[in-house]
């Protein structure tokens, strides 16, 4: 295979993309991110981002950051189970835990990698994901890589969800974990997931209920706390998935719950066992 031909895939595939007005061009953002944004030489409104309380420019947490460089450097260089969990991390992951009202939080480098870490290691060959079918790519990613099997559910829709755990082979098994897989608030849309429905279903199938409040957090429930204190559901969801790279106007991720489930991840979630940690926490 020549240098020219071996590359030829990828070139028809672009040139596919362009045609069908699918490519993606990478604009180029040459100041803070604010509402006023300077991007390719131009201010422009932006009504695109994730800085929904606008901390991503708030120069009290530029401060913050800047002292925790002064103490710590630009990061641990190392995995999280070894060498890389510094003082800051675990304040971090107990003011979450307080702030989400769970027994703990693990935190991760992103959201997305917070569902690639979590979903495989809480499911895994032979059990049962039920997901909607509108859920996240970062969940999606996450099934597919637990080699669980999967069970989409129209969107919203529990009466459909409930029949499907019902027809499901295997699903009465007790030796098979189930896990029901929502966001919480989708992204697309805006619309919410109906969290108590999915909670009452959770409970009388005994499945795990985990949520993705990725969007949820800084805009639903008391202080932004998101779906689960929106619903006044606190104690009754397993897992909640947050991200700090949208409200929080930072980057990171992270996963709120019960102990048990926490420790389990810190033992075989495999971003925290085998990835650097972000530079420093927030």
């Amino acid at each position: 295979m020549t240098i020219q031909t071996k590359y030829k895939w990828f070139d028809d595939q672009l040139e596919t993309l362009e045609k069908e007005s699918l490519l993606i061009n990478i604009r180029e953002i040459q100041s803070s991110v604010r509402a006023v944004t300077k991007i390719n030489g131009k201010e422009v409104i932006n009504l695109c981002s994730n800085n929904y309380l606008g901390f991503a420019d708030n120069p009290e947490i530029g401060e913050s950051a800047k002292k925790a460089i002064d103490k710590y450097g630009v990061g641990p260089a190392a995995v999280r189970s070894i060498a890389g969990t510094t003082s800051l991390h675990l304040d971090l992951e107990k003011k979450l835990a307080k702030f989400k009202k769970v027994d703990a939080v693990i935190t991760y480098q992103s959201g997305f990698c917070a569902n690639l870490a979590v979903i495989p290691a809480v499911s895994g060959e032979g059990d049962l994901i039920f997901s909607d079918e509108l859920n996240h790519a970062s969940i999606i990613d996450g099934c597919r890589l637990s080699k669980a099997e999967v069970i989409r559910y129209g969107h919203l829709d529990t009466a459909d969800l409930e029949r499907k755990i019902k027809e499901t082979k295997r699903s009465s098994d007790q030796s098979v974990k189930r896990l029901i897989i929502t966001d919480g608030v989708f992204s697309m849309d805006g619309d919410i997931a109906p969290l108590p429905e999915l909670v009452k279903i959770a409970d009388k199938y005994n499945a795990i209920i985990m949520v993705d409040d990725a969007h949820g957090e800084g805009v639903l429930g008391k202080n932004g706390r998101g779906i689960v204190d929106h619903f006044n559901l606190h104690g009754k969801v397993d897992i909640e998935i947050g991200t700090m790279s949208k409200a929080f106007g930072v980057v990171g991720g992270f996963a709120a719950g019960k102990k048990v489930i926490i420790d389990w991840l810190c033992q075989r979630s495999r971003p925290f066992l085998f990835s650097s940690e972000r530079p420093f926490p927030m």
